[in-house]
């Protein structure tokens, strides 16, 4: 009897990640389990991957490095300027860094409710 062969799970996610919409998932699923306990290395080889799914096929040996460079760069920063980075840097993808709301924490749609309510009223 012969034993069917795995295939290698890297290149499976790979070609998954070439659709931007289950690369945006991904990365957001990324985010999102990981959100109070981010690791870096989890988040930089996530970003890696979808690199390699949807901006390497699309640049020349040289601008890959230097895209790659770039990501390094950024993920070791501090502040709101890396925030704008990340998001200039999944621009390239063809990704965009969104906010949605946690559908499963009623408390903060409350507080935004009511930071708007006061925001409404002081400019009324």
């Amino acid at each position: 009897m012969t034993i069917p062969k795995s295939v290698p799970y890297h290149p499976y996610k790979i070609s998954k990640l070439k659709d931007p919409t289950y690369s945006a998932g991904y990365l957001t699923e990324i985010f999102e389990e990981e959100a109070g306990d981010l690791e870096l290395g989890i988040m930089r080889k996530a970003l890696r991957d979808v690199f390699e799914a949807l901006g390497e096929p699309n640049m020349s040996e040289e601008d890959a490095k230097l895209h790659l460079e770039r990501l390094d760069n950024l993920l070791s920063g501090e502040g709101t300027a890396t925030i704008y980075a990340l998001a200039n840097w999944l621009k390239l993808l063809g990704l965009k860094l969104t906010v949605a709301v946690d559908e499963g924490d009623e408390k903060i749609v409350a507080n935004v409710t009511e930071l708007a309510e006061v925001g409404n009223a002081r400019s009324g």
